[in-house]
């Protein structure tokens, strides 16, 4: 079973945006099968195949989540946050107001896929491209 100390150790080496195919790959090395990652606080549980989870501590101030999402909005800031415009705070805080809840990683199909506070998915993202 991985540890959170392990997860924390490959986030500070791999754990940008230009190295993230390779982040999650060495996740799913130690075990990690998927993370889900909330942006009320910026807390991450991670999820081995076998149902084991270990969860970090929060990264941020609460944020308030939008209770409707807004796609467009949501997509524009994205767009801006991977031309560097935003800081992992401010993109976080730009994708509550749009009404995004998390995002969720997948190790094996490298995909991070976007979720409201209803459960509607407003992104599945090939993380190889």
């Amino acid at each position: 079973m991985f540890t959170l100390a392990e997860i924390d150790e490959l986030h500070a080496r791999l754990g940008t945006a230009s190295h993230l195919p390779d982040y999650l790959q060495a996740l799913a090395e130690i075990g990690v099968v998927r993370f889900e990652s909330f942006l009320v606080d910026g807390h991450t549980e991670f999820f081995a195949a076998a149902g084991q989870r270990v969860g970090s501590t929060p990264h941020h101030e609460d944020l308030v989540v939008a209770g409707t999402s807004d796609r467009e909005a949501f997509l524009e800031h994205l767009r801006r946050h991977a031309a560097g415009e935003t800081t992992y705070v401010e993109m976080s805080a730009g994708l509550a107001d749009r009404g995004v809840e998390k995002w969720a990683a997948d190790t094996a199909a490298l995909t991070m896929t976007y979720v409201d506070r209803a459960g509607e998915v407003l992104l599945v993202e090939d993380v190889r491209a």
